[in-house]
């Protein structure tokens, strides 16, 4: 991947409406690595990410462009709630489970990426098993006749520690994961249809295929070199100033004990210790009680490019609905035709629909985007339970009729938006 900033910003306009300034910070922190990569190895170690913290409210997009970068570049990525974790010394979840989760994602990524290089031969040693159970040649099955029946087959279950399910927690769950891939698979018998048979059976064959040692070398050195780390609601862990107790007092704590995995430090994780100086950081929050700079400011250093994401209108919802690849209008489009609902919305509709979301927002809690996908679904909540209607129009007097009465009832919108 050789993308310049000004065609990555372009990817990620495929996806997500606005929000320029911050396509643009992560365009270039990526570009960045690409550069990295030129540099000789000596000056390359010493060239750290430029971390960065997007501010805004939630559903403006954050997170999609921060996963989207993921996808774009095919890297590791994570993403983890600072409300999630405590300090060191209090019970929950400590911080540097983000990367042995990092790390995991990382052979995931890898794993997926390994078995589809060999999915084909694995598909054929699959069918030959399969074949032999119903006592036919991997031809006939292959005409698809067979899908349906059942077959017995014998697949591979992960052994888990003794007391894991007695003393569950953080600690036993890292402890599961560190182990995982020492513990021994136990065989057993699973009923099932030939078509999940088959694709069961292919899974194993791959994951037998594929040299492990080498996938946990590839996943180590792309979560250290790659790994994106995406941190959301920061802002829930930063005391504002004159603030008396509140319900995280253990918020700082939490923010010393980020502080090293941000700077970059050394965790041991199944795939062996890995090092967080190169992993790109990228914090949000929407910072309506705190600000940026109620964070310690050692954590305020080490997140030095600062981008303020716009609140999202009427009009901004109308091209939510209308221009990315992957639309919400696309999709329900394509999930009614699945039964020969041919859904068409006319623009007045698509006007109106914008305009109930950004009002429910306005009147109840201000959720961006994803406000969009509960006015919709109470849009054509009867056009769905219905199949096979053929063409349906969607006018601005359907979608007024539909949640008129709802938007009149603060009560029942607060349940129903």
């Amino acid at each position: 991947m050789n993308l310049t900033p000004a065609e990555i910003v372009r990817e990620l306009d495929k996806h997500i409406v606005g929000q320029t300034a911050a396509k643009r910070a992560v365009a270039v922190a990526l570009r960045n690595r690409m550069r990295r990569k030129k540099l000789p190895p000596e000056l390359a170690r010493e060239v750290t990410p430029k971390n960065i913290l997007m501010i805004g409210p939630t559903g403006v997009g954050k997170t999609e462009i921060a996963r989207r970068l993921a996808r774009l570049a095919g890297a590791p990525f994570l993403k983890v709630e600072a409300t999630k974790f405590t300090e060191v010394g209090y019970v929950g979840r400590d911080v540097e489970s983000i990367v042995r989760d990092l790390a995991e994602a990382s052979y995931q990524l890898v794993m997926q990426e390994m078995k589809a290089k060999v999915e084909g031969r694995a598909r054929s040693l699959a069918e030959d098993q399969v074949a032999a159970l119903l006592r036919i040649s991997p031809q006939e099955l292959r005409t698809g006749r067979y899908y349906d029946q059942y077959v017995e087959v014998e697949v591979a279950e992960e052994a888990r520690l003794p007391m894991a399910g007695m003393l569950g927690g953080e600690p036993m769950q890292g402890l599961q994961e560190m182990l995982k891939g020492l513990l021994p698979q136990r065989r057993v018998r699973r009923r099932m249809r030939v078509r999940e048979a088959l694709e069961v059976l292919k899974n194993q064959e791959a994951e037998r295929m594929v040299d492990k040692e080498e996938a946990s070398q590839e996943a180590l050195r792309r979560a250290q070199e790659e790994g994106i780390v995406f941190i959301d609601e920061i802002d829930k862990i930063a005391r504002s100033k004159g603030a008396v107790g509140g319900p995280d007092v253990s918020g700082e704590g939490v923010q010393r004990d980020l502080l090293p995995i941000v700077e970059g430090t050394v965790v041991s994780t199944r795939l062996g210790p890995l090092s967080t100086d190169h992993v790109l950081f990228i914090a949000a929050g929407a910072f309506h009680v705190s600000k940026p700079s109620d964070l310690i400011p050692e954590l305020q250093g080490r997140f030095p490019i600062r981008v303020e994401l716009e609140p999202l209108g009427p009009k901004e919802f109308e091209r939510i609905l209308l221009e990315p690849e992957n639309s919400l209008l696309k999709q329900y489009s394509a999930l009614l035709a699945a039964d020969e609902t041919e859904l068409h919305f006319t623009p007045e509709a698509i006007e109106a629909v914008a305009r109930f979301a950004h009002q429910a927002n306005q009147e109840l809690e201000d959720i961006g985007a994803r406000r969009l996908s509960t006015v919709l679904e109470r849009v054509l909540e009867e056009v769905s339970f219905q199949t096979c209607l053929g063409r349906v129009e969607i006018t601005k007097e359907y979608v007024e009729a539909r949640l008129k009465d709802v938007l009149a009832s603060p009560d029942l919108s607060r349940y129903i938006l």
